[in-house]
Formats: C-alpha cells, sequence, structure tokens
C-alpha cells in the first residue's frame, strides 16, 4: 500500500499548482522605508484629507484621496497615477485623481462644475466641524505661534536656502520635524535646528524666480541661508533628520520631506522684505536694538 504523497502532489499523484504570492519589498540597503505610493496627510488650509504623490518633475502634487468620475472633471484636471508617480494625463479610464487644490474649501474661487461644488462643500462642512471639535486649527492661526510682538514677524512658512536651491519650509525653522522612525515605530519628534548643531544666518537676497535666472526690480526676501554650513550638515537638512538620526544611516524614514522647491510666481504670499527676530529691546541710548537670529 501506498503512503500519503508529500504535499506538492495531490492523492493520485499529480502536481500541486502553489501560486508564488508577491508582495511589496523594500531593498535591505535602502534608507528609506517609504514605498512609492500615497502618504497620507491632512491638509494645512482646511484640514482634511489629502495624499501626496510624486509627479515626473520630482515635485510633490495634493491629490484628493478618492477617485471621482472623469466625466464630471474638466479634461485639464484630470490625473492619473501609475507605479506610484502622478501624471498630468489622461489615462483613457472611466475614473481620473483630482488635485486638492480644486476642492480645498480655505482657497478663493469656487469649481465651475457643479458636481465639484457638492464635493467641496462637503469638505467645508468637515472642516467646520474639525475646528469645532478642536481636532483643526487654521494655519493663518497655529497654536504654536502666538501674536505677541516676540513672534510678529516670524513668517509660519520660511524660505530656506541650502545646496544653493531655495525651498520652501511646512513650518518654522526652529519647528521643522525630523522625517526618521524611532524604536517604537512613530516619527522622531526632534527638531534640526538643536543647540548643538550651527544654525543659518537670515538674510536679505533679490526675489528670483524658481532657477534663479531673473530678479524682479526692486524686490527682496528675507532667507535662511544654510550655504554657510558644511556640505554633510546641508544633506542633513536636505534630508529631513535630526542630528541623532542623521548619524544612523540604516534609520528609516516614515514620512516624505516637507521641502517645496519655491517659486516666487506661485509662492509670493511667503516673501518677506524684512528679516525675522525673536525680540526687540531698547538698549542704554534709547536706540532699538535686534536680538540674535536664530
Amino acid at each position: 500500500m501506498r503512503s500519503t504523497p508529500p504535499f506538492p502532489r495531490h492523492w493520485d499523484g499529480s502536481l500541486v499548482h502553489v501560486r508564488t504570492r508577491r508582495s511589496l519589498r523594500v531593498s535591505n540597503d535602502s534608507v528609506s522605508r517609504l514605498l512609492r505610493c500615497g502618504q497620507s496627510d491632512r491638509c494645512r488650509e482646511c484640514g482634511n484629507r489629502i495624499e501626496w504623490y510624486h509627479c515626473t518633475n520630482e515635485r510633490l502634487i495634493r491629490l484628493h484621496p478618492r477617485e471621482l468620475p472623469a466625466e464630471k472633471v474638466p479634461a485639464s484636471c484630470h490625473w492619473h497615477v501609475s507605479s506610484g508617480v502622478a501624471h498630468p494625463a489622461r489615462d483613457g479610464s472611466g475614473w481620473c485623481r483630482l488635485p486638492h487644490s480644486m476642492l480645498c474649501p480655505a482657497l478663493e474661487g469656487q469649481p465651475a462644475v457643479p458636481e465639484l461644488v457638492g464635493l467641496r462643500r462637503a469638505l467645508a462642512v468637515n472642516t467646520r466641524r474639525l475646528i469645532v471639535t478642536g481636532a483643526f486649527n487654521p494655519s493663518s492661526a497655529p497654536p504654536n505661534v502666538d501674536a505677541s510682538p516676540r513672534n510678529a514677524c516670524r513668517p509660519a512658512r520660511p524660505v530656506v536656502q541650502l545646496l544653493h536651491i531655495r525651498y520652501l519650509a511646512n513650518r518654522p525653522v526652529d519647528e521643522i520635524q525630523c522625517v526618521a522612525q524611532t524604536r517604537r515605530r512613530h516619527r522622531c519628534t526632534n527638531s534640526l535646528l538643536t543647540p548643538e548643531t550651527r544654525a543659518g544666518t537670515w538674510t536679505l537676497v533679490p526675489v528670483t524666480t524658481a532657477h534663479g535666472q531673473l530678479s524682479l526690480p526692486g524686490e527682496v526676501m528675507a532667507v535662511y541661508a544654510l550655504t554657510g554650513l558644511p556640505y554633510a550638515e546641508q544633506l542633513r537638512w536636505r534630508a529631513q533628520r535630526c542630528p541623532e538620526h542623521a548619524a544612523i544611516p540604516t534609520a528609516t524614514d516614515v514620512a516624505v520631506n516637507e521641502w517645496e522647491p519655491f517659486d516666487p510666481l506661485i509662492h509670493y504670499e511667503h516673501v518677506h522684505a524684512r528679516i525675522p527676530t525673536l525680540a526687540r529691546f531698547h538698549g542704554p541710548a534709547g536706540r532699538s536694538r535686534k536680538a540674535a537670529q536664530p
């Protein structure tokens, strides 16, 4: 009598077809453990959920987390995602993604499509609910920045220059948070600017275009320059890591870095012609002095 056949074969001796499972994996030598997919976040202006995607030009775009019927969205606003990268084109399907800027209730202007008006109204109601419950505070009055004279000229989104490129930060310089993962699998709460590290300098520079070819006449803006720091230190800022995690090459990331390439034509509201100071006091001679810059 024949014994039971091994697992790869059936009772009659035929081979068992085992489907190979394919899972998403990240290379062991990869510094980042972030997959090329939408990183969930909340809009700083309205508090609604968004997804960050990389574009073909290596920039980030905020997309609405749900797909919409393509016939209800203007053709110029059709986006589709392929291999984790967002493309501003029509892929021929009946569904498409939509930039969050067309639906954000905190931005001026209403979409012309009636279907989008209803969706935007629903997002506005959700924003109001988040404000009432205290789960969201508009970026115009963040809870960690008061309106006292001490922080009167402190930009909420400063322009930072590192590696000879200007970026728009997502929060004040001393509050830029590390994106590395801790041992408890949470995001690191340390900031990039610490008392042990060298700080940048605030300076007034001409307002130039995104690529630096042209300069707007008579326009200057305050820039937090890190170009005087060592190259390794600028790389640490660009990777958005605190000194502790910058010394650990194998540390993983749990969020994408928040640097946005600065364009004065798009981010003109964040152009400030005054150097920020932490405090002002009057000296013995009665003249106003500026405190040390951050």
